[in-house]
């Protein structure tokens, strides 16, 4: 192995359990044959989604999160009592304020917890990830709370065929903890912004640039709007190589990788990056044929995944990576302790 460890803080942070949520209800390709014009073969060839779960209304992502959160801490046996602070990685916020983590903390029962929401679009669990590994390293947090949660289903337009093939609701949850002696856990990571692509995917009103107005609803501007050719011509690019980069700053090659755990946009985009890092497609972590992409939710649920099919043990070293609106761009290097 050639792991090339850096110097840094004497403590270190693992991710020791995982939790998942979908909501119930199932939007397939064959249902959104009846709602727009396209079919399930092309959907499937472009996309690699069959279907997507949707939230009941009146279920905001802040009811996804919670529900995440509930299997992480009960998979570890950890009372929510005992967490130290609640990150929520989301661009689905049930409000503009308070911050979808303070919602989650009351339903949580979280009463020792505080937390905040970091929006940075699909990047926003790898973002949080890092965010959170900081508080453990830091030697001030023990018990770190990192979810990501959206239900794109309430920014999406259901005329727009482009883009509503894509998206579905979901949250995933990660608590991390300092390591143990012998542990290595989080190891590394590579995060870039690239704001000139900003208008290449967005949802243009609703902010101050554009506040709500009758004129902003009628011009359907309070849903995502895509450049789809841009998009992806800079996923493809950027996937690949934040993930070079975070393997060789610690001298890691693609063949050493047990897990490469992706953002689920769209299964091409994964497969060629997984071909580039010549990574076994046995080792590539791939539900987005039952999810679709759910931005902020989808490296956790796919972690949810990889552990009911037995796909990650104790040791691993383990490869994230992600492209989202902004533009962002993160990957993150780690070894699976549990």
């Amino acid at each position: 192995m050639s792991l090339e460890l850096k110097s840094r803080s004497a403590v270190r942070a693992k991710i020791s359990s995982v939790g998942t949520y979908v909501p119930e209800r199932i939007l397939t390709n064959a249902d959104l044959e009846k709602m727009v014009e396209t079919n399930d073969q092309w959907i499937l060839e472009r996309t690699g989604i069959r279907e997507r779960h949707m939230a009941a209304k009146g279920q905001a992502t802040s009811d996804l999160a919670v529900e995440a959160a509930k299997d992480c801490l009960a998979k570890r046996g950890i009372d929510p009592s005992e967490v130290d602070c609640i990150i929520v990685g989301t661009v689905t916020p049930d409000m503009l304020f308070p911050a979808t983590a303070c919602l989650v903390q009351a339903k949580l029962g979280a009463t020792k917890a505080w937390g905040f929401d970091l929006s940075a679009a699909c990047s926003a669990f790898t973002y949080s990830l890092q965010v959170g590994a900081k508080f453990i390293e830091s030697g001030t947090h023990k018990k770190v709370l990192v979810i990501g949660a959206d239900t794109m289903s309430s920014i999406v337009d259901y005329t727009d065929r482009s883009t509503c093939i894509l998206f579905g609701d979901g949250a995933g949850c990660v608590l991390l903890e300092p390591c143990e002696e012998g542990e290595v856990g989080l190891i590394d990571f590579h995060h870039e912004v690239d704001g000139t692509g900003g208008t290449a995917l967005q949802m243009p009103a609703g902010g101050s640039l554009k506040p709500s107005s009758h004129e902003t609803v009628d011009a359907r501007e309070h849903f995502i709007r895509q450049d789809g050719q841009t998009v992806y011509k800079f996923a493809v690019r950027k996937m690949m190589e934040a993930s070079e980069t975070v393997l060789a700053q610690n001298g890691v090659a693609g063949t050493e990788i047990a897990a490469f755990i992706p953002h689920q946009a769209n299964k091409r985009i994964i497969l060629a990056t997984a071909e580039r890092l010549g990574m076994p497609l046995e080792r590539v972590v791939i539900n987005i044929d039952r999810y679709g992409n759910t931005t902020g939710g989808t490296i956790p649920l796919a972690m949810g995944t990889a552990l009911e099919e037995g796909r990650l043990k104790k040791g691993d070293l383990v490869l994230l990576a992600s492209v989202g609106a902004g533009f962002t761009v993160g990957a993150t290097l780690l070894r699976w302790e549990f």
